[in-house]
């Protein structure tokens, strides 16, 4: 394995909920053991990039009731296709070079995969999205 790749896998918090079993299908695995742990590493990124979407978009999002606030996270995830490669790019430039080559064999299905990772992480860190809130 390079230094990258060393460097990359170390980077990466553990997390205990995501198992791997025989009986998981590879995107399963694949999710669990790459997806969540990257997604969870590049937490605080995700956070200020969708903050920054937010400001680019008037700050329509801060205007509105929490419920409404989880779609609004939805829609930008599932309809604004520059936004959303945006996002991937921030997940798929955290794979190691086996990963990768792993990812795009089935990057379809593990689009998905990682694009709900994403909506749920966001969802999940509501809070943080506040206006005045500063890291």
């Amino acid at each position: 394995m390079n230094p990258r790749d060393l460097h990359l896998l170390e980077s990466r918090p553990h997390i205990p909920s995501a198992k791997i079993t025989e009986r998981m299908s590879p995107d399963e695995k694949f999710q669990n053991s790459t997806l969540r742990p990257v997604a969870k590493l590049q937490d605080e990124l995700l956070i200020a990039v969708f903050k920054n979407y937010i400001a680019k978009h008037k700050n329509m999002f801060y205007d509105l009731k929490t419920d409404e606030r989880l779609k609004y996270i939805e829609n930008a995830i599932q309809k604004d296709i520059k936004f959303r490669n945006n996002l991937k790019g921030i997940i798929i430039g955290q794979f190691t070079l086996e990963e990768y080559a792993l990812y795009i064999r089935n990057s379809s299905a593990l689009n998905k995969r990682m694009m709900n990772i994403v909506k749920e992480r966001l969802q999940s860190n509501i809070q943080l999205l506040e206006r005045d809130l500063a890291y």
